[in-house]
């Protein structure tokens, strides 16, 4: 592991060591911040992911958040969630010195042999449709992965960088990684549009060219995995044809 990764210009630190959630210190915090601003936490006590579900969190493990003041509309600014997912790919290969075994699950999952090892949460505020603050909530099972028992049915069984992989690495350092991985993806997300990562992210893929599942509430679509369009929604070649999906639970 390169222990000279430098924390990238620009970008903020602050270190907690106990919070509600990293999310929530987000949105307090956001309106004093004059530039994107990491939170670190090494214990949550309400740490939450997706659709209002209880994110585990235990010692070792990564809590953070990132805050940004992005511009453009709320359709673009959501794809950062790719963006986010191709850093936490990158910090995972640079603490392991491995790429075999890690994949991107649409929408905001990193998966580890298969099982589930970091997920990403976006919450946005904003005044008469513009956004003013992108918060994006990362936790990842560094050491210790909750109990399958613990996860809802048909989700993938959770796993830890250190079982998986025997790296020990720490929020800390892990973080720098992250944040150094990041800084370079949202330059070129800025730069040279949502294209490129795009392309990266399908690279990266799981399950793609495969049948899965995704579910929108009480109804549930399964077809051949083909691509994510130039909007970031999830495309199934279904035997009624090509489904566009912008938002869902995909089961394999």
């Amino acid at each position: 592991m390169n222990t000279m990764t430098p924390w990238p210009k620009g970008y903020g630190r602050r270190i907690l060591d106990e919070v509600d959630s990293t999310l929530n210190e987000a949105a307090r915090i956001a309106a004093s911040l004059s530039g994107p601003e990491w939170i670190l936490a090494h214990r949550q006590t309400a740490g939450r992911g997706r659709r209002g579900r209880t994110w585990a969190d235990s010692t070792g493990n990564f809590a953070a958040t990132l805050v940004l003041r992005p511009a453009g509309d709320p359709a673009r600014i959501a794809l950062r969630s790719f963006v986010a997912a191709l850093a936490l790919f990158d910090a995972c290969v640079a603490v392991t010195g491995r790429t075999d075994g890690f994949a991107l699950k649409w929408p905001n999952d990193v998966l580890l042999n298969g099982g589930k090892l970091a997920g990403i949460l976006l919450e946005s505020a904003g005044q008469g449709g513009a956004i003013t603050h992108l918060s994006i909530g990362i936790g990842v099972n560094l050491v210790q992965a909750p109990p399958v028992e613990k996860v809802e049915a048909r989700a993938l069984r959770p796993v830890s960088l250190l079982s998986e992989t025997g790296a020990q690495v720490t929020p800390e350092d892990f973080l720098t990684y992250l944040a150094d991985a990041y800084a370079r993806y949202e330059d070129q997300f800025i730069t040279l549009g949502f294209a490129p990562i795009r392309t990266a992210w399908l690279d990266r893929a799981a399950r793609l060219g495969q049948v899965i599942s995704a579910r929108t509430g009480t109804s549930e679509t399964s077809g051949t995995f083909e691509t994510v369009d130039a909007m970031g929604n999830l495309v199934l070649l279904t035997p009624k044809g090509r489904v566009s999906i912008p938002a869902a639970d995909v089961y394999f």
